[in-house]
């Protein structure tokens, strides 16, 4: 039997192979039209700012969902499986970030822990802020006034901070895409990327009992959070 021609071989080599899960993919969009909303709303004044509340406490349960999925879901989207230290992803660096395999590469998972950990913050400020107008957070009766204004403050200064992650995202993708010939968006929307030598021996658990396990978990977070927003002030006196 003859020998298949080489680029018969590097197609067949280069298989797709699923490594994001449906869950993470909802998440990550989700995100992306959430957080734009959030960005815009914010600058549209008062009339908007019950939108902008609703949109925050979305990403609240979002947030909470990926944590918790970050420990139960399928191996791309656990913690465990791409959280870097800060010596491989200085190698990585020096190694002129090239090929890394399937999910994400170790500046990715910094970036992504990074951006979880940026809009946790805007998350949770903003649920103790207050504009000195007519709004404030829901909990921001159970803490002081000057507290208050303190997380309001925050609330303002932590948004450059998303700004700039969105920057560096998007740029990221721009240097995947043009310099390394790496499509970063397409699996995000597919769930498959090519093989490669490092990726999983076989594809990550996507089917509809993982799917189902996701819609029952993000429901019990949503109840907790729709409890949350709807939670009463404390009694004065």
């Amino acid at each position: 039997m003859s020998a298949a021609p080489p680029g018969r071989a590097a197609a067949q080599s280069a298989a797709p192979v699923r490594v994001w899960d449906l869950p993470i993919r909802l998440f990550h969009w989700l995100l992306v039209v959430l957080v734009s909303f959030s960005i815009v709303t914010a600058q549209l004044g008062e009339a908007w700012i019950e939108w902008h509340m609703r949109s925050g406490y979305t990403i609240l349960a979002l947030l909470v969902f990926r944590l918790v999925w970050g420990f139960i879901g399928p191996h791309t989207a656990r913690f465990s499986s791409f959280v870097a230290s800060p010596r491989r992803i200085a190698a990585y660096v020096r190694g002129g970030m090239r090929e890394h395999g399937a999910g994400h590469s170790p500046l990715g998972a910094a970036a992504v822990l990074l951006i979880l950990f940026i809009l946790s913050i805007q998350v949770a400020s903003g649920l103790f802020a207050n504009d000195d107008i007519a709004s404030e957070g829901v909990l921001a009766a159970w803490v002081s006034k000057a507290t208050s204004d303190w997380f309001a403050g925050l609330h303002d200064l932590n948004a450059w901070f998303i700004y700039g992650a969105i920057a560096l995202h998007l740029g990221a993708i721009a240097f995947y895409q043009f310099a390394r010939s790496r499509n970063l968006v397409g699996p995000m929307i597919s769930g498959d990327a090519p093989a490669s030598e490092d990726s999983p021996t076989s594809p990550v658990r996507d089917g509809w009992g993982t799917r189902l396990s996701a819609l029952i978990l993000f429901a019990l977070i949503a109840c907790a959070v729709y409890f949350l927003a709807h939670l009463a002030p404390p009694a004065l006196g």
